[in-house]
């Protein structure tokens, strides 16, 4: 059996520095030089010939992310690794995965394209925005649950009455999931845009009087949508309003809203780096829920058995 090394990109280094840390061994040498006209030119410092090589980037704005992970996997093809498996905490691009209007692309389509155009041989993702992107490989994926993180330190809060509740109808699944660990209900918040990243209205599905809410969902952009959700659950009599968001954008003053929100505290994971100056956010990391992936898909394990 080939041999394991982990290489990081250059704005994921904070997260698979750590994953290498729980694996137990260190980052391999890899330099990405930038040129004055902004191209990169990613470069392994050490040889990987006939390795297993581990890439880890997630693919958050700027999209020099995403580059910088296609170039890291053309280059470990082209120095001879025995297998390139790309692990990306956060899959960027994947929130259009179908066609909802006419003369749009499907960009979680066109990503997968790219990946596998590179080199790719197996992808390891974490909640992906739909499931459903999977299908768009014609290779492994293995997509792991940040509820793993989640679950044990929503039980760690001893709440007697906890109900989960979906933000918007695409997040009904993720909801259902936490509600049946728990043996709970869930209620759903049916949201309404005129235009992205804008709410017209929003309506409360379920009962949550007296009763403590967590809010899940894979992603806080500008905190709009979770925080006009915990307002009309609030509205409705909830007791304490929460949240679980993996991967947390909180692009523009995402942070203000969230401050000045009824939510008791949101949780998030370091899937992408770190904004937080918020006292209501709490970062969980995934490093150990990596880790163990990347063992067991190196020792011909069960990844599933990660699952909750």
């Amino acid at each position: 059996m080939s041999s394991v090394k982990l290489f990081s990109g250059t704005n994921t280094k904070y997260l698979a520095q750590k994953i290498a840390e729980a694996y137990g061994t260190k980052l391999g040498l890899l330099s990405t030089q930038r040129f004055s006209d902004g191209e990169l030119s990613p470069s392994f410092d050490e040889s990987v010939r006939g390795y297993d090589v581990y890439l880890i980037q997630s693919t958050f704005p700027p999209s020099d992310n995403l580059l910088e992970l296609l170039l890291m996997i053309d280059a470990a093809k082209r120095a001879s690794v025995a297998q390139v498996t790309v692990v990306m905490p956060y899959f960027g691009y994947g929130r259009q995965d179908r066609k909802d209007k006419p003369r749009v692309s499907i960009s979680a389509k066109l990503i997968a394209n790219l990946l596998s155009a590179a080199g790719a041989d197996r992808i390891v993702t974490c909640d992906l925005h739909a499931g459903q992107i999977q299908g768009f490989f014609d290779l492994p994926v293995d997509h792991l649950y940040a509820s793993n993180i989640f679950v044990p330190y929503i039980q760690s809060l001893n709440l007697n009455n906890i109900i989960f509740a979906a933000p918007d109808v695409g997040a009904v699944g993720r909801a259902r999931g936490y509600a049946k660990y728990f043996t709970g209900e869930i209620v759903v918040c049916d949201k309404y845009r005129e235009k992205p990243n804008e709410i017209a209205s929003m309506q409360v599905i379920g009962n949550v009087k007296g009763a403590d809410v967590f809010l899940v969902d894979d992603i806080v952009d500008t905190g709009g949508t979770i925080c006009r959700a915990a307002q009309a659950l609030k509205d409705k009599g909830a007791k304490t309003v929460r949240a679980a968001c993996t991967h947390p954008l909180l692009s523009g003053n995402a942070i203000d809203i969230i401050e000045s929100s009824v939510l008791v505290e949101m949780v998030v994971s370091d899937s992408i780096p770190s904004k937080n100056k918020s006292s209501k956010i709490k970062v969980l990391s995934v490093a150990n829920l990596f880790a163990k992936a990347i063992r067991n898909i190196h020792d011909q394990e069960s990844v599933s058995s990660l699952f909750l």
